[in-house]
Parts: structure tokens; sequence; C-alpha cells
């Protein structure tokens, strides 16, 4: 088993690389989005917990067989992430 722990290694440095750029992107998109729209802070909370919430959802319906609690984590830890990019790239005018 142990020549395969590199083998492991790669593929999850490669997976969260991919995650990563999938991020960067949708906030870019998100940003583009929202740039402009006069949208308050509050209306913006509003977005990104109806946006978590609907992932949630999809997530559990797909019956990937993770467990709730573990869905809803990724869900908030992605959602968040996204979140962060989009109001840094709206402060910075991007």
């Amino acid at each position: 088993m142990a020549p395969r722990l590199p083998e492991l290694i790669k593929r999850a440095r490669r997976l969260a690389l991919e995650r990563d750029r999938l991020v960067q992107e949708l906030a870019r998109d998100w940003s583009t989005a929202l740039k402009g729209q006069g949208f308050s802070p509050r209306d913006l909370e509003e977005l990104w917990a109806g946006l978590s919430e609907e992932a949630v959802r999809r997530l559990l319906r797909s019956g990937s067989g993770v467990d709730a609690a573990t869905v809803r984590r990724e869900a908030h830890e992605v959602i968040t992430r996204v979140k962060e990019r989009v109001e840094a790239l709206l402060a910075s005018g991007g």
C-alpha cells in the first residue's frame, strides 16, 4: 500500500488546484454579474445564504452517499471562498 501514497498525494494536490481554479472562475463570473447592480450588503448576504442552501439541496438530491452534515460543511466552505473572492474583486473595482 505504501507505493500508492505518492500517487494519492499527487491526486489530492491536482484536485485542490482544480477546486481553486473553479472557485476563482466562479468569483470572476459573480463579480462581473454583481458589479454595479446596487445590491446592499444585506442583499448579498441573502444571495450567498440562498446559494449555499441550493448547493446543499442539489448535493443531497444527487445521492452521493455523503452525510448531510458533511455536505453542508463543504458547501458552506466553497460558497464562503467564492464570496470572499467576489468581495475582494468588487472592492478592488474588478
